[in-house]
């Protein structure tokens, strides 16, 4: 049963209630949290792209409070894709003092089809909904509600039956993350179930995830964003979304990593950077793109990739990920010489053979939820815990 208005103290949606955006957009409803600044924004007209940086993963309101009952009227935009069965609703997370105490979601909302045959979509506005947590504990807490990191989310309002406040920073180092839609959190369970969540967790470190579905491609742009955001670690995974839109040649990759690295290190000039190469793709690992709807798949309502390009294609330049891993590896390696606080990863310890074998990537691109937990895990055993290239002298 819905509490009468006079129950509910209504809290405006600012900046200092949200942590994982880099910029708020006021709305005619409200706000929409962006993980890409204007400036970025509008240097890159590409769809993909913005959907993909609205979407907010890593996002989150934290507040203290001693309610013990929240509401957070939302307007979601869905994806459905033409042919392909019903995608769920996306799940935000209740966390209060750094416990998951809840999940809910958000009917309602605008639709966004997609038709991948085409590369066309059609939007269909909808109506706000309402996300309701009760049975909070009594007393001043922590709340964090994590929104969806695959569902791109306009907050409308935020309501509770105690006064809230801002949260003060806890004190942790900031890690700057960018990488593709693995990194943005393709197929986990919920947002603070995405591997840059998870690791950000373990590794004691708050999150900001420019990870963007689709849009790991190299932009400038982003290399300025990742530049002027202030952060104590970063991270930028790099090659997947290369291969898979047929971007670039070998003749363009290098110079375009040299100058995303340079770019990045003109405002971070000392901050432990670890460029970490694909983890195992195995429809890419040796031939090249674009990545291409399976539509044999499709038409039984399965969602699939294949890899559209040829073998024989190499020899002209095209990326493949192996190629691109021995690439980024003799770069940082370089590089190194003259910068003690970059570092390289290869990707395939966080995802390799053996793990493919018995976690397959369902779509032959992205990882499922118990991917997502694993890889998350290993990064952060990996990177953050002593000794490893994100390891402060705190953590």
């Amino acid at each position: 049963m819905h509490s009468t208005e006079q129950d509910w103290i209504s809290t405006p949606l600012t900046a200092d209630l949200v942590r994982g955006a880099l910029e708020l957009e006021r709305t005619a409803r409200g706000v929409l949290p962006h993980r890409l600044p204007a400036r970025a924004r509008a240097q890159c007209a590409d769809g993909q792209l913005a959907m993909a940086e609205s979407q907010p993963s890593g996002v989150r309101l934290v507040f203290r409070t001693r309610a013990t009952a929240v509401e957070l009227d939302t307007l979601p935009t869905k994806r459905a894709y033409v042919g392909a069965p019903p995608r769920p609703d996306g799940v935000y997370d209740l966390v209060v003092d750094g416990r998951l105490a809840g999940q809910g979601s958000v009917s309602g909302g605008d639709t966004l089809t997609i038709d991948m045959t085409t590369g066309t979509a059609e939007n269909r506005p909808g109506p706000v909904g309402t996300l309701r947590f009760t049975g909070m504990p009594a007393g001043t807490k922590t709340v964090e509600i994590w929104l969806p990191h695959n569902e791109t989310t306009e907050l409308v309002a935020l309501r509770t039956d105690a006064l809230v406040e801002p949260a003060p920073a806890a004190g942790r180092k900031v890690w700057l993350h960018h990488g593709s839609s693995i990194s943005h959190g393709s197929d986990a369970a919920s947002p603070t179930t995405t591997w840059p969540a998870l690791a950000a967790a373990r590794g004691g470190v708050e999150l900001i995830n420019l990870g963007l579905g689709g849009g790991a491609l190299l932009d400038p742009f982003t290399a300025r964003v990742l530049r002027d955001t202030p952060a104590d670690l970063i991270s930028v995974k790099i090659g997947i979304n290369v291969v898979n839109t047929d971007l670039m040649r070998l003749r363009a990759f290098a110079p375009a990593v040299h100058g995303f690295l340079d770019t990045v290190r003109e405002g971070q000039p000392t901050v432990p950077l670890l460029v970490v190469s694909p983890i195992l793709c195995p429809i890419h690992e040796d031939t090249p793109g674009p990545s291409a709807p399976d539509l044999s798949a499709l038409s039984a309502g399965r969602l699939r990739f294949r890899a559209a390009g040829d073998p024989a294609e190499r020899a002209s330049g095209k990326l493949t990920l192996r190629v691109i891993r021995d690439e980024l590896a003799r770069i940082v390696e370089e590089r190194a010489a003259e910068d003690p606080n970059l570092h390289h990863l290869d990707g395939r310890a966080l995802y390799g053979e053996a793990d493919s074998a018995e976690l397959p990537l369902p779509d032959a691109l992205h990882p499922d939820a118990a991917t997502h937990r694993r890889i998350g895990e290993r990064f952060a055993r990996l990177a953050f815990t002593a000794g490893g290239p994100l390891a402060g002298s705190d953590l």
